[in-house]
């Protein structure tokens, strides 16, 4: 059976008895939407588009936060988790991408199930969740993925995998001469929990065929989606704009997403991102500003009404911009992370050594609670940051 949608109370009631700000009352295409979204109706791609190009930035970011606290209220969601990847030999070779390695190339790994498990015996008792992506391997089969999975669930049974793109599934899938279902149904076996929504980029061929030729197509990527719904396993779905796209191509990308969602449920998360420049080979990209982003992430809590959550990628935008965007319509800010690769090595410098006291200080020093939470937002765990000797209150006046 489809997995259904994480909506948790009914947040468009919720919205309905919201003050509306003076920022969105004054703006008739927010006031419009807003509308819209109450009378459980749905943004459509001509207004989204008219959103991105036309509404001021402040009405538009207290919109989207109007949707977001009718969902959650003041809280904002992170995990313990740590980056593996597994390797970085790949048999495409994505325009945009710096973390591909050809197999000679002096750089290019492959981590053996010990090498795995070793990446994860620092942070023991420490991270509930492991994300571990990478290249299409020219030989791994299954077998290698599911050995992976087994031995990190012997030696850490509580910690969840959050593991493989749909294109990285598609290419095991091919190589082991199995369907995309018989390899899921596998993988969950060995310990796979869920999929991260990496590989989406554009969902739109035309786009695809010019910066990453040779991955799935869009009606295949949510294919692969629908099939681990199906299964019970819960996914994640992205964003990667700032490289060639059109605002049509966003609202088209957003579109197909809840479209897919309408049917099988299974998307817990929406992750923005924006293409980095450094080190790669996309030099028509238009690249996407600092306000862009924050436009980006406020018009996807608005355009992706059945989609739970939208993360503030905080390996790829940065502290300061993730911490505007969890007031723009963000409720996620990813997690504590304990090394990362791929943006990194694509420009990104964020802080990798985050534990939980400096995401929970970074979260309420934005006016927002921070929530420690497992894989799937099913244990919530409200926490405070510890007091900084450094910090200073501002003095009331009077006293």
């Amino acid at each position: 059976m489809p997995m259904q949608p994480q909506t948790g109370a009914d947040w468009r009631a919720v919205l309905s008895d919201l003050p509306i700000p003076l920022s969105v009352k004054n703006d008739p295409l927010l006031l419009h939407s807003l509308e819209t979204l109450i009378q459980e109706g749905r943004v459509g791609k001509d207004i989204g588009s008219d959103l991105h190009r036309n509404s001021e930035l402040p009405g538009l970011t207290a919109l989207a936060q109007m949707i977001k606290q009718s969902r959650f209220g003041g809280q904002v969601f992170f995990n313990e988790n740590l980056h593996v990847n597994t390797t970085n030999i790949c048999t495409l070779a994505c325009r945009f991408c710096a973390f591909r390695k050809g197999p000679r190339h002096r750089d290019a790994y492959s981590l053996s199930a010990e090498e795995f498990v070793s990446r994860i015996e620092p942070y023991q008792g420490v991270i509930d969740e492991v994300h571990a992506v990478g290249g299409l391997h020219p030989e791994w089969k299954i077998d290698h993925y599911m050995k992976i999975y087994e031995l990190t669930k012997r030696h850490f049974p509580d910690i969840s995998i959050k593991s493989l793109t749909a294109v990285e599934v598609k290419h095991i899938a091919s190589r082991s001469h199995l369907s995309i279902k018989q390899t899921l149904k596998k993988l969950q076996k060995s310990g796979l929990n869920s999929l991260p929504g990496g590989g989406a980029e554009i969902l739109v061929d035309s786009v695809r065929d010019r910066i990453c030729m040779g991955k799935e197509k869009s009606l295949e990527y949510l294919e692969i989606h629908a099939i681990a719904h199906e299964l019970g396993i819960p996914t994640n779905c992205t964003m990667l704009f700032g490289t060639i796209e059109t605002i049509e191509d966003r609202m088209t990308h957003f579109d197909m997403l809840r479209t897919q969602q309408d049917s099988t449920g299974g998307f817990q998360c929406f992750v923005p991102y924006p293409f980095l420049e450094d080190n790669t080979r996309l030099p028509e990209a238009k690249l996407a500003s600092g306000e862009e982003v924050i436009r980006v992430i406020a018009i996807s809590r608005i355009m992706l009404d059945n989609i739970p959550h939208i993360k503030a990628y905080r390996m790829n935008i940065g502290d300061h911009l993730a911490s505007i965007a969890i007031n723009s319509g963000a409720d996620d800010i990813d997690g504590t992370v304990g090394h990362e690769e791929i943006m990194h090595v694509a420009g990104s410098t964020t802080n990798v050594d985050y534990d939980s006291d400096k995401l929970a200080r970074l979260i309420e020093l934005s006016g927002q609670e921070p929530v420690k939470r497992d894989s799937t937002y099913s244990r919530l765990q409200p926490i405070s940051s510890k007091p900084s000797a450094q910090s200073k209150a501002l003095p009331i006046i009077g006293q």
